[in-house]
């Protein structure tokens, strides 16, 4: 005979268009769900225009699964790229070294991390660098300071090993 135990959180339905929105690295970042201090994954919505990409970086403690809603990105591991469209789901352990780039005029995607050992720090990641908006709009593109940027993923697992994605030249990809 099994017994249920009860979850350590409610469980939740996220409508769409909900969350809290940021401004994050000059695109938009909803966090959908936040694991507080005892969940093991948390989920965050981005919408990007092309070319952006973030630093190549590495997460220390954290798993990533990305689900592309629309758009197009391709993935960066070292020497292996892939790209992929709507419908695509893209698998980064932790430990590995990483980057991503919207291909597409825009991109909407899917962020999941998870972790084995305490709640996942990307979430905070992304509050920490962004700046909360009440409408889920695109910013107005503005400076980053990158010693900012992996300092603050640093405080949160995640070592900044290089600069983002080249940009894309005129008239490549859509």
């Amino acid at each position: 005979m099994t017994t249920d135990t009860p979850p350590a959180r409610a469980p939740e339905v996220i409508a769409p268009g909900s969350g809290q929105h940021l401004h994050f690295l000059n695109h938009l970042a909803t966090v959908k769900v936040h694991p507080g201090t005892d969940g093991t994954l948390s989920v965050v919505e981005f919408a990007a225009e092309r070319g952006f990409g973030p630093p190549l970086h590495r997460h220390d403690h954290e798993d990533e699964l990305f689900v592309i809603l629309a758009g197009e990105l391709a993935f960066h591991r070292g020497d292996d790229r892939s790209t992929g469209g709507e419908g695509t789901i893209a698998y980064l352990p932790r430990g590995l070294a990483h980057t991503f780039q919207v291909l597409s005029s825009t991109a909407r995607f899917v962020c999941v991390t998870a972790c084995d050992a305490g709640p996942p720090r990307f979430a905070d990641m992304v509050a920490a660098l962004g700046a909360p908006v009440a409408t889920p709009t695109l910013p107005e593109p503005s400076y980053l300071d990158a010693a900012e940027v992996a300092e603050v993923c640093r405080a949160h697992g995640i070592e900044v090993l290089g600069p983002p994605p080249a940009p894309l030249e005129q008239g490549a990809r859509r």
